[in-house]
């Protein structure tokens, strides 16, 4: 067992001065004063001033690497677990993105159990940018129902010119096999969606939710920070049921072409009056960042980072005035309640046992609890 004492404790809401008991891959109690019972084996960390949080569920992870519009030279490689928890994160869904030829589904599901065997939670999702849809056995309600890793689809793209350009009656297809398949699964069966930089941005999705019996909540747009247009456009798609998934990984060249950071993002959303339960922010990790012209040609190319959830998570804090449960939130409850995740993004009795410790003035992780295993703090 493990005992967190004396932590400032957010579950993401602020819950006091207190202990947290572990064990057996679960939060135990919430107490203050907790002492373990005579005999009982149970390491102590002292937590005095730092700030426990439950751990960050990341909405986009490429685990088993990403990139390759540059040629093969540019592929990014596999997640490794001392990425995910030195950045606190000890939830997230993995997925394919543009290249689902070299990279494949059976890697993805292996990438994702073998971070699973180090302590992470990771899920899968089925598909990639492309349409009609690749999948592990052929359909997308199939890999939901009898692979319990995949508990949805994505990255779907729209609006980019690296999709296949699907069209409104193809979305609305592969978001209700989702649907039906999460149904007969008990899981989400959400659809994460890519969305690129051309002007129609969420029009196809907005039109296949309006045209057929697809809620707005099965899809999960991301990217939505990646310009000014489709910001906005984002507010009314969340301010009408929909949700909004910003990506905290950037560089100098997108914010210089129009990209507004995701803290700054998020301040918006929040300010425009979009609940912060219809919010995640992710890292895209090990994803290329690429950087095309307006001719579609490829510039330059950065890789993403999943420490970037945290240092969003503290941009939006001390620079646009969102407060601290807020920005916590939408790296824990938010995306766990998206994704039908009930025992991640939260402390609670019961919940797993995913914590994180922060240092109060940089918000960067110390510590980091996964499933109830205790990593190697980060010096």
């Amino acid at each position: 067992m493990l005992l967190i004492r004396n932590a400032r404790r957010y579950a993401p809401e602020y819950i006091g001065v207190g202990d947290i008991l572990i064990g057996g891959g679960r939060i135990l109690s919430l107490q203050s004063g907790i002492e373990p019972g005579h005999g009982v084996p149970c390491r102590v960390i002292a937590a005095e001033g730092q700030l426990a949080v439950p751990g960050f569920v990341d909405s986009l992870a490429h685990i088993s690497g990403g990139g390759g519009e540059g040629g093969f030279a540019s592929r990014t490689i596999a997640l490794l677990p001392s990425q995910a928890f030195a950045a606190g994160v000890t939830t997230m869904m993995g997925a394919l993105g543009t290249d689902d030829v070299t990279r494949s589904h059976a890697d993805l599901l292996a990438s994702a159990r073998a971070l699973n065997a180090h302590g992470l939670s990771v899920y899968a999702l089925t598909g990639s940018y492309r349409v009609p849809v690749r999948t592990l056995t052929g359909s997308v309600r199939d890999d939901l129902v009898l692979i319990p890793d995949f508990i949805g689809v994505g990255e779907l793209a729209i609006a980019d010119h690296r999709g296949s350009q699907p069209s409104v009656e193809e979305l609305a297809r592969i978001a209700s096999d989702a649907r039906v398949g999460g149904l007969l699964a008990g899981k989400g069966g959400v659809v994460l969606v890519h969305v690129g930089d051309a002007a129609d941005g969420l029009d196809s999705i907005d039109l296949a939710s309006q045209r057929y019996p697809v809620p707005m909540r099965q899809w999960h747009p991301t990217h939505i920070n990646r310009q000014r247009a489709l910001l906005l456009q984002g507010i009314d798609w969340a301010r009408r049921g929909g949700s909004v998934d910003l990506t905290t990984s950037t560089t100098p060249e997108c914010i210089a072409s129009g990209e507004v950071p995701a803290a700054q993002a998020l301040a918006e959303l929040l300010a425009a009056g979009v609940a912060i339960e219809r919010i995640s922010m992710s890292s895209d990790g090990q994803a290329s960042l690429p950087n095309f012209d307006a001719h579609g040609t490829l510039l330059s190319m950065g890789v993403a980072s999943l420490s970037s959830l945290s240092e969003a998570m503290f941009d939006a804090v001390r620079h646009h005035g969102v407060p601290f449960e807020s920005a916590l939130r939408a790296i824990t409850a938010s995306p766990a309640g998206i994704w039908g995740l009930k025992r991640k993004g939260v402390l609670s009795a019961g919940a797993d046992a995913d914590v994180v410790l922060l240092d109060p003035d940089t918000l960067m992780p110390l510590t980091t609890i996964a499933r109830g295993r205790l990593q190697t703090p980060i010096l």
